[in-house]
């Protein structure tokens, strides 16, 4: 418990000295005051871990500290001390935000019994918020890879959106992760103690995803044999993201912007309305406003929808980012089946960022996870690539110049993002490729690149 630090206020100078002696003995930092307004005027959030307050002041009231100190950090506990300990003053400084009540006389034990108390639960509330912002924000970045300039500011973005209560729209291409972005938003907002539920519209037959999304009565229709809630009534509290929204029919439309407007909707076979709190978050792989153009999407609707406008960008406009969704892939695989795969050979690797991705980063998975399926030793190979996506170099067989100069261009291109990577670190990027230092070296010589434009 030693180091804690503790700010102690009390007019009378001689207890004052005392209780400062007692924590002192104790190994506790403490800062003594002996006049409450300067006390306060001195207080920022984040400097102590507790704060030890005399109720009865001339200069400025207990309760009065007690309130400017919650204002600034509504965290730190405060232990409040009185000779007249009544009940309803007891319960006035407990509402107001005090964690404890000393009565005076006090024994120097009592007082460090409630000391340690006080620092153990400030200690134990520091540690679950600590917890809550680390989950937080291993839900926000670990399945959501890149460090390209369009993926980073697009986690920008998704920071600042999730924190504000509106709709959001996310478009992109398929594959490209438009659910994890929607469950990031949701993870970081103050709705993540609520439900995150999904529905994917293009994969639900028409005449089933309007009673999957609103719920409907016993006998609302044939084989409606019990009340059943829908989605919206599910993430009630919570977020509700829907996938595809482009394939939504005409009549849910016409439903769903009516939720939006009024935030309540009729259960099928019901005629008293639902109201429920629930976030909308919408996803498209098409481009909305064209639809809107021409006639099958609700122009109303699109703008309740684009509120906010994220846009994921495809993988091929993401090069730099495949090594590490690559290694991230395989490091996935390695888990679950125990395999101990190390990366892709250079020219697989080659192969992968030369490649369009049309189905962007669920193609790329699927492709690394066959590929580990297929291959033996430890490295992913041209060969087993080959057989799952089309390469330039299948069935090729360079000559010796096209074989040197390719090989040139190879090499220069990985010692070149190499130590970019590692910021022209020789000893870190030797590391990584399993060369020697003096190797690296003689390479960097023999195809003239320069160390210092790569840190």
């Amino acid at each position: 418990m030693g180091n804690n630090r503790i700010m102690l206020i009390d007019n009378e100078v001689g207890l004052c000295r005392m209780m400062e002696a007692v924590l002192t003995d104790q190994n506790y930092q403490v800062k003594a005051y002996t006049n409450p307004i300067q006390a306060v005027a001195e207080f920022s959030a984040g400097d102590y871990d507790l704060v030890i307050t005399d109720i009865k002041m001339p200069e400025m009231d207990g309760l009065e500290v007690l309130q400017h100190i919650r204002n600034r950090d509504p965290e730190v506990p405060v232990i409040m001390i009185t000779a007249f300990a009544t009940v309803e003053m007891s319960i006035q400084a407990l509402r107001r935000g005090a964690y404890d009540m000393l009565t005076k006389p006090f024994e120097p034990e009592e007082l460090l019994y409630r000391v340690k108390n006080a620092l153990s639960h400030h200690e134990l509330v520091e540690e679950n918020r600590e917890l809550k912002e680390e989950l937080s924000g291993k839900f926000q970045f670990d399945n959501i890879i890149g460090t390209s300039q369009g993926i980073q500011s697009l986690l920008e973005r998704v920071a600042k959106v999730a924190i504000r209560d509106t709709s959001v729209l996310i478009t992109g291409e398929s594959g490209t992760g438009k659910e994890l972005i929607a469950q990031a938003i949701h993870h970081n907002s103050p709705r993540q103690h609520h439900k995150f539920v999904a529905l994917n519209c293009g994969s639900i037959p028409e005449n089933i995803l309007e009673s999957e999304l609103f719920g409907y009565r016993k006998g609302a229709f044939t084989g409606a044999t019990e009340n059943r809630k829908g989605l919206l009534e599910t993430a009630d509290g919570g977020t509700l993201f829907l996938d595809e929204i482009g394939n939504l029919p005409m009549n849910m439309q016409k439903t769903l912007l009516r939720f939006l407007q009024e935030q309540e909707f009729h259960r099928l076979g019901e005629t008293t309305p639902t109201k429920v709190d629930v976030r909308l978050i919408s996803a498209t792989n098409s481009d909305l406003a064209d639809e809107v153009s021409k006639g099958t999407f609700r122009e109303d609707l699109f703008y309740r929808f684009n509120v906010i406008n994220l846009h994921l960008p495809p993988l091929r406009e993401r090069q730099e980012d495949i090594p590490l969704l690559v290694s991230h892939f395989i490091g996935l695989q390695n888990i679950e089946f125990g395999t101990a795969f190390k990366g892709l050979t250079p020219e697989a690797m080659e192969a992968v960022r030369n490649y369009s991705w049309p189905g962007n980063i669920r193609q790329l998975r699927n492709v690394i996870e066959a590929a580990m399926t297929i291959s033996n030793g430890n490295y992913i190979g041209l060969p087993e690539l080959a057989q799952l996506i089309e390469t330039d170099h299948v069935g090729r067989i360079p000559n010796q110049a096209d074989y040197t100069s390719a090989l040139a261009r190879f090499e220069t291109d990985y010692l070149t993002h190499l130590l970019r990577k590692h910021g022209g670190n020789i000893e870190e990027a030797s590391a990584e490729a399993g060369m020697n230092m003096a190797t690296i070296y003689r390479k960097l010589k023999k195809y003239g690149i320069k160390k210092k434009e790569l840190e």
